[in-house]
């Protein structure tokens, strides 16, 4: 007989909500009966519950009951509920109960370095990108985790499996070591990319686009049939889009910015993008369609939210092609059929273009993984918290439970690794048995953000998205080459204050120039212009610091 989810007690569950209410609140150590076991599997480490033994593809299950806390975000569509599920099943077969330190997802990051910064953060880290970890690693404030990584199976098996070893190795820092673990992806695709009207484009006579160019003359075709409109948008004050469409033109931009740097294979070193000719070939691309009435420029200074979004333009029929992700999909279908469109169109994912550069897209990417405070290492109980971190993050039987919920129960799983949600769940967030009576994420907290999105096999990536979103994977598995990822430059502790200095108003500069440029606020004659006002903002010692890390780094690492 199956279980009833709302009939398990809410005691732990109501509990641990009494954690911390805001950020401000602080979350002390566990406290355990410590010492050594009788089997001391690590050394030195505190072991207290610690299993002796544990492997990859084994359930851990702490020898006796262990607290620990974590950092969790609340999104405000999906908040914690006594109701939630999920917290009592990770206790049932681990042993381990988690105590929550909540922080809202408007400022959770700024929430989150002050707690960290402050010695106030609990001991877990979720949700945490590559890079993010820098600032904490040079004042010591979160551990190195790649001194406990043997510790860690699950990770080791699906690095290895995976191919992902010298991605890991990319995020060692200036002492050699990493200080974040990262979500395991299977399979890397871009998560936003362009979303297009196939009925319009059949219409005009115009076939999905493959390059920059394509795409122009396929606008320009709509364009005419179409005067009213300007048939592309991003919806994204221009960061998505020119985020995708970089790596075609052999650069960064928008969202993958990052520290304004690419690697020049020709030349061995690092150059700045927003100085290059690739970055100016992109900036003239799009500047042409903005003349052109090709491009909503709108698009580019404004998020989708409010008036005039992107989305009410795409259902009345102003913009036929825009930016997004999967979830936008659903997000312009549900606007289109409140209109007299209606059953009649069809929006498309499709891969991102390509460009100067060829079919290239983003390198493989991580997904959030965590860190672990300074202060966790004195736990008496460590040994325990990364094994069972290393199952939480890393093992297929946590992953299908964080997503799905309990095998048997809410969901089954076929020999061939079919996903089916049993009809009286739904999983509204993904518009799966939307007539399911218990949502397993709203009322019992599986594919939750914090712990849900992470490491992923193919299969279970592909389980709960749509057969449009698998056909986008294939697409881009298929069609596209992933470009390179740039070699690792770590910035030792002085020279990441004197880059962080450095690099804010050249990026300030990018950003606003790059928006006269592509809009004709300022025209491109005066490129040169604009690189001499980057230079005169330091950017050769900017690259300077880039470069001595990058050969520094090449030359103790060999």
């Amino acid at each position: 007989m199956k279980r009833e989810p709302t009939a398990r007690p809410l005691g732990r569950a109501a509990r641990r909500l009494t954690a911390l209410a805001t950020a401000t609140a602080l979350t002390g150590l566990a406290a355990c009966s410590g010492g050594s076991g009788g089997d001391d599997p690590a050394g030195d480490l505190n072991d207290a519950g610690a299993m002796s033994g544990y492997a990859a593809d084994t359930t851990f299950r702490a020898t006796e009951p262990v607290e620990f806390s974590i950092l969790w975000t609340d999104w405000p569509e999906s908040p914690v509920k006594d109701s939630w599920e999920i917290f009592d099943e990770i206790e049932e077969r681990t042993n381990v109960s988690l105590e929550l330190t909540h922080v809202p997802f408007s400022d959770h990051v700024e929430k989150r370095s002050l707690l960290i910064s402050a010695g106030d953060a609990p001991d877990v880290i979720p949700l945490v990108y590559t890079g993010e970890e820098q600032q904490f690693a040079a004042s010591q404030a979160v551990l190195p985790m790649s001194d406990y990584v043997e510790h860690m199976p699950n990770f080791q098996k699906y690095v290895e499996e995976w191919d992902l070893g010298q991605m890991i190795d990319n995020l060692r820092l200036a002492d050699g070591k990493y200080y974040m673990v990262p979500g395991l992806q299977e399979v890397s695709v871009p998560t936003f990319t362009l979303l297009v009207r196939e009925d319009v484009f059949d219409e005009v006579g115009a076939p999905i686009p493959e390059t920059w160019d394509e795409l122009r003359g396929a606008l320009e075709k709509i364009k005419a049939e179409h005067p009213d409109s300007k048939p592309l948008a991003d919806g994204f004050e221009g960061g998505s889009m020119l985020n995708y469409a970089a790596h075609a033109f052999g650069t960064v931009a928008g969202w993958g910015y990052g520290n304004g740097t690419f690697f020049d294979e020709e030349k061995g070193e690092f150059v700045y993008a927003g100085a290059s000719d690739e970055y100016r070939d992109m900036l003239e691309y799009f500047h042409g369609l903005a003349e052109d009435g090709l491009l909503d420029t709108e698009s580019f200074t404004a998020t989708n939210e409010g008036e005039g979004t992107v989305t009410e333009k795409f259902a009345a029929g102003e913009v036929f092609a825009a930016s997004g992700a999967a979830g936008t999909v659903q997000e312009f279908s549900t606007a289109l059929d409140a209109t007299d469109a209606k059953g009649t169109y069809e929006i498309v994912q499709i891969a991102p273009p390509g460009g100067p550069a060829g079919q290239v897209v983003e390198p493989r990417n991580f997904w959030h993984g965590f860190m672990l405070t300074a202060e966790t290492r004195d736990h008496p109980n460590f040994l325990a918290l990364v094994q069972f971190l290393d199952w939480l993050y890393y093992s297929p039987e946590a992953r299908d439970l964080l997503r799905w919920g309990v095998e048997g129960e809410t969901f089954t799983k076929s020999d061939d690794g079919e996903y089916t949600l049993d009809p009286e769940y739904s999983l509204k967030s993904f518009n799966i048995n939307l007539d399911g009576d218990t949502d397993i994420g709203e009322d019992l907290g599986y594919s939750n953000n914090v712990l849900s999105d992470s490491t992923e096999s193919r299969a279970l990536k592909e389980s709960y998205n749509s057969p449009q979103y698998v056909e986008y994977i294939d697409s881009v598995l298929s069609t596209r080459t992933p470009r390179d990822p740039f070699p690792p430059a770590p910035l030792d502790e002085v020279e990441l204050e004197q880059a962080s200095l450095l690099a804010t108003p050249l990026k300030d500069t990018v950003d606003t120039n790059t928006l006269k440029f592509i809009i004709g606020d300022r025209p491109l004659s005066e490129w040169d212009a604009y690189v001499a006002e980057l230079e005169a903002q330091n950017l050769q010692g900017y690259l300077d610091l880039i470069n001595g890390a990058y050969e520094r780094f090449a030359q103790e690492n060999g």
